[in-house]
């Protein structure tokens, strides 16, 4: 199966489209002013709207649902999060978690950037399709959830082995967004962060060399390799 991963957006807020010859998964859907940035990234990749067959949510938060309402109501692309962070993902619950510490460059980078791409245009998601902790879906890389409570309880991370990637949407960072600090920690703004440590155990093992984060530039290496340069 000929795969092809494209990054859409940037360090501060990403979101991903898995490309295959049945179609494409959109993992994570940015801030609601990346619609043309999205429509441009596929268009590159000889692509459009209408090749994407779904959402895939790491988890509920606002700054990872941008553009999934615009795509569902307008386009009928079914979008999907873990079932603990549907209510999130609808709006009808909010993360009041605390960002911990910060410096003012790089928040007010982050929050420029937010508002400058649409973050207080955010739609909640009026349907979604929940999934469970070991579903593989039935979409274009045959996506694979891993259960990650901690920085939300529905987070997930998503394996695509098609592309040799792992998606650990906010478990971890490579660049925090409050401080500008480049090394991997867990992210900001983690409702249960103490618990993070403990899931992300369930990855140890698997073989895949793109660790994907929400925030920050990919690590290349192995999950042992990210755990470690956690650990430090």
């Amino acid at each position: 199966m000929n795969a092809q991963l494209i990054r859409i957006g940037d360090d501060l807020v990403a979101m991903h489209a898995v490309a295959t010859d049945e179609g494409v998964t959109l993992i994570d859907a940015g801030l609601p002013g990346d619609r043309r940035t999205l429509e441009r990234a596929l268009r590159a990749a000889g692509r459009g709207l209408s090749d994407i067959r779904g959402v895939v949510l790491t988890h509920g938060d606002s700054d990872h649902i941008g553009v999934a309402e615009w795509l569902r109501a307008t386009h009928g692309v079914a979008v999907h999060v873990h079932e603990d962070d549907a209510a999130r993902a609808r709006g009808e619950v909010k993360s009041h978690a605390p960002g911990g510490a910060w410096k003012l460059p790089a928040a007010a980078r982050f929050l420029f950037a937010g508002v400058r791409r649409g973050a207080l245009r955010t739609r909640s998601i009026r349907e979604v399709r929940v999934f469970r902790d070991g579903d593989v879906l039935d979409l274009p890389g045959r996506p694979e959830i891993i259960a990650l409570p901690g920085h939300s309880p529905g987070s997930v991370a998503i394996r695509v082995p098609a592309v040799d990637a792992l998606f650990v949407g906010d478990a971890i960072t490579t660049r925090n967004v409050l401080t500008g600090v480049s090394t991997v920690a867990i992210a900001p703004f983690s409702d249960a962060p103490e618990q993070t440590p403990d899931s992300l155990e369930r990855l140890r093992g698997l073989p895949e060399r793109r660790i994907v984060p929400g925030h920050g530039p990919e690590f290349h290496g192995s999950v042992d390799e990210l755990l470690g340069a956690l650990a430090r």
